[in-house]
Parts: structure tokens; C-alpha cells; sequence
């Protein structure tokens, strides 16, 4: 009989494969978590995020414990750009107020109110009207009375009487609900570099689901 050359032995013989390292599993499915998290909290920090309603100062565009969806998009491009980012007057925007000590709150907060009157505006609040002169309003615009919003969402009448111009990078906000809102008429002005996003979406209770 015939002896099996080394090269054939070599071919007969079938070493069984190696089963995959524990540890090998273990780091796959821990990196594939990290990622996850990682892709999560970019998306959170810079595309958008889910808000809850906190309070009546919307009222009666958002409700309290209304879900929302907050774009922060424009926001992270104006950083990247280093530019200011504007948004369009009528707006529903989240911004970080470091002070609410005229609103006797000890600390700062998040806040959601309307943008009411944009770089170099000068507001002016008078009779519970409030009126918006500049470059593109030197004879007056009233913006509760000519913007879409006050068509679907009773604004009522502002109070105090007052007028403030605003500077190139100032925004004046006000809550719809203008008796209790604490906004631009309590604690001034904000920053256009205090904005974290635009409202675009409300998306619970379900039979309230709206885009703005």
C-alpha cells in the first residue's frame, strides 16, 4: 500500500477552526455601544434634540408637557462659519438665560419664547401694541397683528409700556401668554450667541402634532 507523501498528509488533515476570542466579543460589542453613544450625543449637541414644556408662558400655542423637537442645526453652523445666526421674526426658539433674577429665580435656566424684534430693531410697547421700527420699518410693523402666528394663537395685549433698541447681535423674545411669560421685558435682550435652537416640530399629545 501505498505511503501518503508529507504534502498529502498535510492535505488530509483538517484543523478544525478556531472559535472567535471572548474577549474579542466582548470589545466588539463595547466599541459598537461607544459608538452608539457617541453618534447619539453628537446628534443631541448639534442637529436636534426633544424638549418638554415647562410652564404656561407659551400658552396658547404650546401647552405644558407638550413634546417638542428643537432644530439646532442653524445654531451649529453659524459656530462653525463664525457667524451670527438670526432666525426669522415670528419664531419659536430655546435659549439658555443665565439670569432670572428679575423673574425671582435664583438660577438660569432654558427658556422657549417668540422672537419678536431682531438686531438693531427698537421695540416699542405701547397701549398693550407692540410696534417694530428699523431699516425695514422706519414707519412701524406690528408683528402680533401682520405675522401668521397671531392667526391660529390669541396673543394678548403686552404690558409694560416701554422701548428699547437693540444692538447687532441683541434679540427681544416674548412668551404668547403676556401676563405671567418672564422674557425680554423682565430680563432684556438676548444674545444671539444665548440661542440653542428653533421649535420645528410638536410632536405629543399626538391630536395636538403640529410643524412650525
Amino acid at each position: 500500500m501505498a505511503e501518503l507523501t508529507k504534502q498529502e498528509m498535510q492535505n488530509e488533515i483538517r484543523y478544525p477552526s478556531r472559535p472567535p476570542s471572548r474577549r474579542r466579543e466582548i470589545v466588539s460589542i463595547l466599541g459598537i455601544i461607544l459608538l452608539a453613544v457617541v453618534f447619539a450625543v453628537l446628534i443631541t449637541s448639534y442637529i436636534f434634540r426633544s424638549y418638554s414644556v415647562d410652564g404656561p408662558s407659551m400658552e396658547s400655542t404650546l401647552q405644558n408637557n407638550d413634546k417638542l423637537i428643537i432644530w439646532k442645526v442653524p445654531r451649529t453652523w453659524a459656530m462653525i462659519t463664525g457667524h451670527q445666526w438670526v432666525p426669522k421674526r415670528g419664531s419659536i426658539v430655546v435659549f439658555n438665560q443665565p439670569n432670572l433674577s428679575a423673574c425671582g429665580q435664583a438660577t438660569g435656566k432654558q427658556l422657549i419664547k417668540r422672537v419678536i424684534g431682531l438686531p438693531n430693531d427698537t421695540v416699542v410697547i405701547n397701549n398693550g401694541v407692540v410696534t417694530i421700527y428699523g431699516p425695514h420699518h422706519p414707519h412701524g410693523f406690528k408683528p402680533d397683528l401682520q405675522l401668521a402666528y397671531n392667526k391660529t394663537h390669541f396673543i394678548q395685549p403686552t404690558t409694560p409700556d416701554e422701548s428699547i433698541h437693540l444692538n447687532s447681535h441683541q434679540l427681544f423674545v416674548l412668551g404668547d401668554n403676556r401676563p405671567i411669560s418672564c422674557d425680554s421685558r423682565r430680563f432684556g435682550p438676548i444674545n444671539t450667541s444665548q440661542l440653542i435652537g428653533q421649535l420645528v416640530l410638536r410632536f405629543l399629545p399626538i391630536n395636538k402634532a403640529e410643524t412650525f
